[in-house]
């Protein structure tokens, strides 16, 4: 029996994004400090994660291993004192768009970490892109020290990404049997930003595609950015907003969750 089809786009075929945001750049001096800043006013995913961060990072220490570290957007928050590590996956540069330097690419599932090298893993909304979760985990906790732990970000109320390499949100409920199973305890998940966070989130990801949109007709592009201009006032308060918003606790709808767990 066959059930046919629904008049509408099937997205399993689906290979690309209609627009994606321009890819993080690696902060390494004014201009791009600057540039950083003004993105995460905007970018309340970004935005948020950065505000949870920069508690969490400059109390770390020994070393740290970032996992799927693409730019490093978050080393500056780390002490000079911290040996930071950098891993991605070797296709980062295909599905992602990121190639960095210093960053130890790799091919396995399994990291190239000795057993219990990392004081503190860093895993930033890395976890949603792996399909295998269960054996990502259980690497996390073999390459932390007795007494480590994990810092992670998830997003939720967040658009598919990187297509087609989004595959899962999580709630708490998942985060904290997930991380249970694969032997952390004292899992702590905290929402960023609360529903009117998200209301607002998703109003500036409606505009910011049509204002960065480039379609090839100058005249179009020109109204575009002339559109952009007489938006500019009304995206930056919906920014300031935002930053209110953060102030509040957060409800069953949040941007994403920030992560804490540690190894026994």
């Amino acid at each position: 029996m066959t059930l046919g089809t629904l008049n509408r786009t099937n997205f399993v075929g689906r290979r690309e994004e209609k627009w994606q945001p321009p890819a993080f750049i690696r902060v390494n001096g004014l201009l791009s400090r600057l540039s950083a800043a003004a993105r995460r006013f905007l970018d309340l995913q970004a935005g948020s994660m950065w505000n949870d961060l920069s508690v969490i990072l400059p109390r770390c220490r020994g070393t740290v291993i970032d996992v799927g570290c693409g730019a490093q957007p978050y080393r500056p928050l780390l002490s000079a004192e911290v040996r930071y590590i950098g891993i991605d996956r070797s296709d980062a540069k295909d599905r992602f768009k990121y190639e960095i330097p210093d960053t130890i690419y790799y091919d396995s599932d399994h990291w190239p970490i000795q057993d219990g090298e990392a004081d503190v893993i860093l895993c930033t909304e890395t976890l949603e892109h792996v399909l295998e979760y269960d054996a990502f985990l259980a690497e996390a906790a073999r390459c932390l020290k007795s007494g480590g732990s994990l810092v992670m970000t998830v997003p939720f109320a967040a658009r598919w990404h990187y297509i087609p390499f989004d595959y899962f949100r999580y709630t708490p409920s998942a985060l904290n049997a997930l991380l249970t199973k694969a032997g952390f305890r004292d899992v702590r998940v905290y929402p960023r930003g609360n529903a009117v966070t998200v209301a607002v989130y998703k109003v500036l990801a409606l505009m910011s595609p049509l204002l960065a949109r480039k379609t090839g007709s100058m005249p179009c592009d020109l109204a575009l950015r002339f559109g952009a201009l007489l938006c500019a006032p009304f995206m930056i308060a919906l920014g300031a907003i935002a930053k209110i918003t953060y102030c509040f606790d957060g409800g069953d709808d949040c941007l994403g969750y920030t992560v804490l767990a540690d190894k026994p």
